[in-house]
């Protein structure tokens, strides 16, 4: 005991020892010791000795100490005590260790770590640990499992991947209310989630997103320490190249808490480096979400989350704020070129921003202000291409307002436009503002034939007193003119950022095509050019200048008689040689800044001399080299056969589109009527229940008459006087006068009934009589019967008209008794029953009318339906006819394809056959003459007639 606190303590306990032999013993009592003490003051005392004998500790303690982990997992002290010397034995933290030495420390601490981890259940064992929240446990353990990934990161990672719960134990740490073990958990997260998807996956469903966002909030955002700057660095881990997270983030709504963190005040004076630091990381985060790498749809789904949560109006603010550091306002300028890239809304938007000047001028204006000025830092001018390049990427309205501004129609003389300040750099004795220049004009081009012809009618003003010259004539004079005019910076730059404009300018544009050939000074140059042996600096101008000979001829329309294909290919084989001219094509793709470029579309150089391609003239190159390769080799018969064939389909193909517009209309037609059907038959059904509700109506109104009928009678029963005469004199006066009518007609009706039956009475005893006289004498005869018969029928009918008088009867008292109330007193009191009962019949009558007029147009619309089902019937006939015939004519362009292949095929066997035979003839000794040879020939005697017409016209 006493020998391990003289090692702890420092001081010497009887005869001295070396450090090997000391941690010997010191191992020995951590393996024999049955006291938990004596273990414990070990593992301290080997602790001690850990830094400074670490190879000594590492290789004989090793075990033990993870023993010690195993077994006394009660006692917490004991615990620390060991996992801080594991860490010590991993990890070393002397900073003042010269780099050869760290070099060996590390290889140490890799050793160790690897001996650690050949079993798994010591990382598990790790993992159970961090789940005690004793301080001097949990930290240790922290930072031993930090340790552990930095120098064995894949290794540790898959263990931890198939832990149970593993991850989870991690993400616990965040919660911890201790500073120092949610710092440090932060970093252990960071070396966790360094490439690999599955745990980043983990991390992020773990709710880390929102424990991270509130831990940046509680320290304050950009202004916080450099906890800040670890949960960012976090959190780029978790989204940089992972759509699952970059979903993830964007569909939790984080993007929208992300907009405090960019409000920056006016006075933006003395910032700190931890807040430059923060500020740059938060703008990296923004720029992974909406990275030109990730999906275009994930792209696009971020960019308008950030639009309508106000993000990039807050970036804008800061682009035009002042006092804000180099560094930020190039990483913000980086940042808004991403996030408006592709995205029409985001682009509108930035094209309206203006800055904060007087008087007030559109942010492009301000920016390109920047790009063209040669005393501005290098980055900055790349980042301000880089925004206008994103500015008009896919966005055909901005750049036709960019090439509007050059047009002599729009120019205006008091105020900077783009189109100026672009001309002025172009133009410049700055190389870097030339090439800046051409490749942001070759933007506002790019697959836009609209803007390439438009380009064409603007007009420069070279000097007093001299003709203005087109754009396009003073770039080729500035290219011939080389190496003339004096420059600041590399002469090759400039060159190669007019070839590139030109390249995109003419591509795709025969008119283009037409004005540069026009010109008889251009291919001269250019075969000049290409033909000379330059140095290595030149080659790419070699290369350039052939692909802008080849899009001469591959987009050339033939309208320059000088100029047709085949003369510019004749002359590339005369001047240059076809095999030199590929190859010299070929220079463009083999240059080492090529592949650069072709990465992403961002311009990135470490310096100004290495800033010769654009990312977008690479796909262009990529593009056209195959293509101007075939057309240099191919012979004018070919091409002649090519033609026919092009012609052929694309008789073909508009004729297929013709037919596929006619269908398209059909359909439109179909859809049409489709909707006019549905929406007559919503109609009927609205009108069928409106019929059905007026009828409801109706009925109520009936009924309600009815009820009015009825109360009319019951008080005519109770009262003889007032009572019935008010609701008599409800009924209207007409309806009065007819119920007089009626008990007149009733009258007559009655007098006649009266007397048929005082006649039927007569009759009747007539009858009776003779029936008892016919009784006595025959009883039992027919006629008798026939008599009885009759006799009951006429007492039934006697009845009925019995019953017909008693009603005729009541009518007359009640129409009498009405004629006594209307004359009375009582007849001004009850005008309001009158009123109603009027009101009444007025709308019996009018929902009457209303419901004949309804059913009316149900009628009509059910016959306009039937004839509409009709046309639809016969438009869907003829789009199955049309489409039939394209389906034909579609066979017979394949059956045409296949003809003209076996065509070649057969021609190219005819070809060798001729060869062949040519061989055998000149092995014979006949004397054979090339094609070619004799195409020369006549070219050279067409010449020399030439020559001389020329001397005698002298």
């Amino acid at each position: 005991m006493n020998f391990i606190r003289g090692v702890i303590s420092g001081q010497p306990a009887g005869p001295q020892h070396s450090g090997v032999e000391t941690i010997q013993k010191l191992c020995d009592r951590v393996a024999s010791s049955t006291l938990l003490e004596d273990r414990r003051d070990a593992v301290r005392a080997l602790k001690s000795l850990s830094k400074k004998y670490r190879m000594e500790v590492g290789s004989q303690a090793m075990d033990h100490l993870i023993r010690i982990l195993q077994t006394d997992s009660a006692d917490s002290e004991i615990l620390g005590y060991a996992l801080d010397t594991i860490y010590n034995i991993i990890c070393s933290d002397e900073e003042d260790e010269q780099e050869e030495m760290q070099k060996q420390v590390d290889d140490v601490g890799a050793q160790f770590t690897e001996r650690f981890i050949q079993d798994p259940e010591n990382i598990t064992l790790l993992l159970t640990l961090l789940e005690e929240f004793d301080f001097h446990v949990r930290w240790p353990g922290v930072k031993l499992l930090t340790a552990l990934l930095k120098n064995q990161c894949a290794q540790v990672q898959g263990i931890i991947l198939v832990s149970p719960m593993g991850v989870s134990r991690l993400m616990d740490l965040l919660a911890d209310s201790r500073e120092v073990i949610r710092n440090d958990g932060l970093l252990l997260l960071q070396q966790l989630t360094k490439s690999n998807a599955a745990i980043q996956k983990i991390v992020a469903f773990e709710n880390a997103f929102e424990r991270l966002l509130d831990i940046i909030t509680e320290e304050g955002t950009s202004d916080g320490g450099i906890v800040v700057e670890d949960c960012l660095l976090l959190l780029l881990n978790l989204l940089k190249n992972n759509s699952s997270n970059q979903n993830f983030f964007k569909e939790g709504s984080y993007i929208q808490r992300m907009k405090p963190w960019f409000e920056v005040g006016d006075d933006n004076a003395g910032w700190s480096a931890q807040k430059v630091t923060n500020l740059h990381y938060m703008l990296q985060l923004v720029r992974v979400l909406v990275s030109p790498v990730n999906s275009p749809g994930a792209t696009a789904s971020c960019q308008k989350a950030m639009f309508h949560c106000g993000l990039l109006q807050q970036l804008c603010t800061i682009l035009m704020a002042t006092g804000v550091p180099a560094d930020i306002l190039t990483e913000t300028i980086n940042t808004v070129s991403e996030v408006i890239r592709g995205s029409q809304v985001n682009q509108d938007y930035f094209a309206s921003v203006n800055a904060p000047s007087n008087p007030p001028r559109p942010a492009i204006v301000v920016l390109l202000m920047s790009m063209v000025n040669e005393r501005q830092p290098f980055v900055l001018r790349c980042a301000v291409l880089y925004c206008f390049q994103c500015f008009l990427y896919k966005n055909q309205k901005g750049q036709g307002e960019i090439v509007a501004t050059l047009l002599p129609s729009t120019i205006d003389a008091n105020s900077i436009s783009a189109g100026q300040l672009l001309c002025g750099g172009l133009f410049s004795a700055d190389s870097l503002s030339n090439w800046c220049a051409a490749v942001a004009l070759a933007h506002a081009l790019q697959d836009n034939l609209t803007q390439k012809e438009q380009l064409l009618r603007v007009q420069l003003a070279t000097s007093l007193g001299k003709p203005p010259v087109s754009l396009l004539q003073q770039c080729t004079n500035i290219l011939s003119q080389g190496d003339k005019i004096s420059r600041r910076g590399s002469k090759v730059q400039t060159r190669v950022g007019l070839l590139m404009l030109l390249c995109t300018w003419i591509s795709n544009c025969p008119i283009a095509v037409t004005h540069f050939l026009h010109n008889q000074e251009n291919v001269p140059f250019l075969t000049a050019q290409i033909s000379e042996n330059l140095g290595e600096d030149e080659r790419l101008v070699q290369g350039l200048c052939a692909l802008l000979l080849g899009i001469c001829i591959y987009y050339n329309d033939n309208s320059l008689e000088n100029y047709t294909k085949d003369k510019l290919k004749q002359l590339i084989e005369k001047r240059i040689g076809k095999e030199n001219f590929v190859e010299k094509l070929g220079f463009i793709t083999k240059h080492e800044l090529y592949s650069r470029a072709a990465q992403k579309p961002q311009p990135v150089f470490s310096t100004p001399e290495h800033m010769l391609f654009d990312h977008e003239f690479t796909k262009l190159v990529k593009e056209l080299e195959g293509v101007i390769t075939k057309a240099v080799h191919k012979s004018s018969e070919e091409e002649k056969k090519e033609e026919e064939v092009k012609k052929t389909l694309e008789q073909h193909d508009s004729i297929v589109t013709q037919y596929k517009e006619l269908i398209r209309e059909q359909d439109a037609q179909i859809n049409e009527l489709k909707a006019q059907v549905a929406s007559m038959t919503s109609q009927s059904e609205q009108m069928q229940a409106t019929i059905t509700q007026q009828l409801t109506q109706i009925q109520q109104h009936k009924d309600q008459y009815n009820i009015l009928k009825l109360k009319l009678g019951k008080t005519g029963d109770q009262s003889a006087s007032q009572g019935e005469g008010a609701h008599v004199n409800g009924l209207q006066s007409e309806e009065l006068s007819q119920l007089r009518e009626e008990l007149e007609e009733l009258r007559r009706q009655h007098a006649q009934q009266q007397t048929q039956l005082a006649e039927q009475d007569t009759l009747i005893a007539s009858l009776k009589s003779e029936a008892a006289h016919s009784a006595e004498a025959a009883e039992g005869t027919s006629a008798n019967a026939e008599l009885l018969k009759e006799l009951e029928a006429l007492r039934a009918q006697v009845m009925s008209q019995a019953a017909d008088i008693n009603q005729l009867t009541e009518s007359q008292e009640l129409l009498r008794r009405a004629e006594a109330v209307q004359s009375g007193p009582g007849s001004v009191d009850n005008g309001v029953d009158m009123a109603r009962v009027a009101e009444l019949e007025k709308q019996l009558a009018a929902q009457s009318t209303e419901a004949q007029k309804l059913q009316e147009e149900v009628k009509g619309l059910n016959a306009s339906r039937a004839g509409m089902e009709a046309d639809l019937a016969s438009a869907t006939s003829t789009a199955a006819i049309l489409q039939a015939e394209v389906s034909k004519l579609q066979q017979e362009v394949q059956e045409s394809k296949k003809e003209q292949d076996d065509l070649l095929m057969l021609l190219a066997d005819q070809d060798q056959k001729i060869l062949t035979l040519k061989q055998k003839l000149k092995d014979l000794g006949e004397t054979i003459e090339d094609e070619d040879d004799l195409d020369s020939k006549d070219q050279s005697e067409d010449d020399e007639d030439e020559e001389e017409e020329e001397e005698d016209d002298e």
